[in-house]
């Protein structure tokens, strides 16, 4: 048995095995927009970890009502017309393990690509191999915790998307209404009809000569040997002292995202010590600047894209974040460019584009902001999860996710750089200068202080 992140365990043990699905094969066929297809070679994949057990037949039962109301998960993708999900309701794997590791470590261990707490869905052989789309690994932990981990496939939708299925598995286990949901046949047609004529002009994606696609190439092979993954927690606290710091240095008012990015962004690359510029990427859900219904599925973003050179202070990262947001629909939308651009190269070569935060030659860093997408909301059992993370199957460099942290305090943040400065975020200089803002004295949550490599 294993306890905060020490000791030796045997492994999981598999108690049980099923397929899950609605009980109805729905008529509705999906045909993915170019963005979707362009995204096909992705899973997405994450945790809740829960302080007690779950009553794993309720999960069933909950999750096959589900599936009724969002068919995407249940079906398989087709390429015979362009690539499109058939929601036949071939169903959905969710498997049951015992796991020897308490909840400390097992959150510890989401660090590593391989945690074993998600079945990676396989997301290029799902295009022609009618594979699930969806996938649910339930573990139970030896001190009585559960971690429910889920990876979809990214052509279904996006993180709005996936929690829009969570709170909707979460309502049918509770017997409450389910939420508002709105599935569209053709999602091009949809979101074009929703786009300004015009908008930044700048394409989020470019297809890389040779010698780019090369080194993206072993860029990949070589993350998971590479690159480390680090955690850090942010209590509410320091977060409000960090922010109004900032702000009166940038004479302005600023949102916690705007700080907190900004903080990091100073601090990693201060330790870093590096002299070259470099960039941010940041996704940011459409919906609410298109006037698109909360509960459309699919894959609804576009992001703001920034250059620093390497001397910008922290307050300048902070007021650059901020113009980039407010001024996003005018200055940074590129949903119509993309779509334009996509069909210009061709369906024959979409799967060589690369997003433009997938940039080794250029550093770059892809920061997602998961906040407020209701991630605690996600109640199994009269439970709301003790913790939530991303479990990434790669480890690609300066790729970082924030969401909050433990009982829903605080911010938690998950970034993926060289090994050797991951150790630095993780040494005693790293996090006196994370947490600067921390008073010496600041009580954390009990979870925090359990797991022993959080930064």
């Amino acid at each position: 048995m294993t306890g905060s992140g020490t000791g030796v365990s045997i492994g999981p043990r598999l108690t049980a095995s099923r397929i899950i699905r609605a009980g109805r094969p729905s008529e509705l066929v999906v045909r993915c927009g170019l963005l979707d297809t362009t995204l096909a070679d992705l899973p997405t994949s994450v945790v809740f970890f829960y302080p007690g057990q779950l009553d794993t037949d309720r999960l069933a039962d909950g999750l096959a009502i589900a599936l009724g109301r969002l068919p995407v998960f249940a079906g398989r993708l087709r390429t015979d017309d362009g690539l499109r999900i058939v929601c036949d309701d071939s169903g959905v794997p969710m498997d049951s393990y015992r796991v020897d590791e308490d909840l400390p470590a097992a959150i510890a261990r989401m660090t590593l690509p391989e945690s074993g707490f998600v079945d990676h869905v396989q997301a290029v052989p799902a295009r022609t191999a009618d594979l699930p789309l969806l996938t649910v690994r339930i573990s139970q932990l030896s001190d009585g915790g559960t971690a429910v981990g889920c990876s979809w496939h990214h052509a279904v939708g996006d993180m709005q998307s996936f929690l829009l299925f969570m709170h909707t598995w979460s309502a049918a286990c509770r017997n409450q209404p389910l939420p508002e949901v709105a599935l569209v046949p053709d999602r091009d047609g949809e979101l074009l009809a929703a786009l300004p004529e015009r908008d930044s002009g700048r394409p989020s994606f470019r297809l890389p000569d040779a010698a780019e696609a090369e080194l993206i190439r072993q860029e990949v092979m070589q993350s998971a040997r590479a690159n480390r993954s680090v955690q850090i927690y942010f209590t509410d606290n320091e977060i409000e002292r960090l922010r109004a710091d900032l702000g009166e240095r940038a004479g302005r008012a600023l949102s916690v995202n705007d700080a907190l990015c900004a903080h990091l962004l100073s601090t990693v690359w201060q330790l870093d010590g590096s002299d070259r510029d470099f960039r941010l990427v940041m996704p940011v859900n459409v919906r609410r600047h298109l006037q698109l219904p909360a509960g459309l599925v699919g894959n609804l973003f576009s992001e703001v894209y920034l250059s620093f050179t390497t001397d910008a202070t922290a307050e300048q990262l902070a007021t650059a974040i901020r113009d980039g947001i407010a001024d996003f629909a005018q200055a940074h939308l590129s949903l119509r460019t993309n779509h334009d651009y996509l069909a210009g190269i061709g369906s024959s070569r979409l799967a060589e584009c690369v997003p433009i935060g997938l940039d080794p030659a250029n550093l770059t860093f892809t920061l997602s902001n998961w906040s407020r997408f209701g991630v605690y909301d996600v109640i199994f059992d009269d439970q709301r999860p003790a913790v939530f993370s991303p479990a990434a199957n790669l480890q690609l460099a300066r790729v970082c996710w924030l969401v909050e942290g433990f009982d829903n305090t605080g911010m938690l943040c998950l970034i993926a750089l060289p090994a050797r400065l991951s150790a630095r975020l993780r040494s005693a200089d790293g996090r006196a200068a994370l947490h600067r803002y921390r008073e010496p004295d600041e009580p954390l949550p009990e979870l925090a202080t359990a797991i022993r490599k959080l930064a």
